[in-house]
């Protein structure tokens, strides 16, 4: 037991720069990296016999790049309904202005131009992420009622999801800058 802790605080000198320089180039920001680091110190600590690992570097390597995936998976699906425009009277959900009512010519006019573009952007995409961002986005049906309904699993749905709702803001982005700058 007493050499196990020299072989770590050994480890941790020799693999720490370069380990957070391989994270840091592969999440958002500084103190992500430094998370999933720490996270990979912890899981070393937790080894029972550090010496037994053969390859100390891959194996570090390996669990900084597990810990990069989980972090990924765990963050929310995109939603179009995270964008948000602001006026005079403050900020509104886009949403509520594609399915507001209230009559007048331009925003009817606005809704117009926008379902015509977005039935366009989602008959580019393949059926199965159509279907899913319909369901999800405007039928308002959970994963997991999709899930049940169709058999899929349901991290399959959100990365479909996911994937369709990258296209369309990519798509729909001039529209949406309009209907910002209107």
């Amino acid at each position: 037991m007493p050499d196990k802790k020299p072989n770590i605080i050994q480890t941790v000198k020799t693999y720490s720069n370069q380990l957070l320089g391989f994270i840091r180039q592969r999440v958002g920001s500084q103190e992500d990296a430094e998370d999933i680091l720490q996270d990979v110190w912890y899981q070393l600590s937790m080894v029972p016999e550090v010496e037994a690992i053969e390859q100390v570097g891959s194996w570090l390597y390996r669990v900084a790049k597990n810990r990069i995936i989980d972090k990924y998976r765990k963050q929310k699906p995109d939603s179009l309904s995270d964008h948000t425009f602001e006026d005079e009277d403050g900020d509104f959900q886009f949403k509520d202005i594609l399915l507001a009512d209230d009559g007048t010519p331009e925003t009817v006019y606005m809704r117009e131009m926008f379902w015509e573009q977005l039935t366009f952007a989602l008959e580019e995409l393949p059926e199965n992420q159509r279907n899913v961002f319909i369901w999800n986005e405007l039928k308002d049906q959970t994963f997991q009622e999709i899930a049940d309904r169709t058999g899929e699993n349901i991290k399959t749905l959100i990365s479909r999801k996911r994937y369709a709702v990258q296209h369309l803001r990519q798509r729909l982005e001039t529209t949406y800058n309009e209907f910002v700058n209107y």
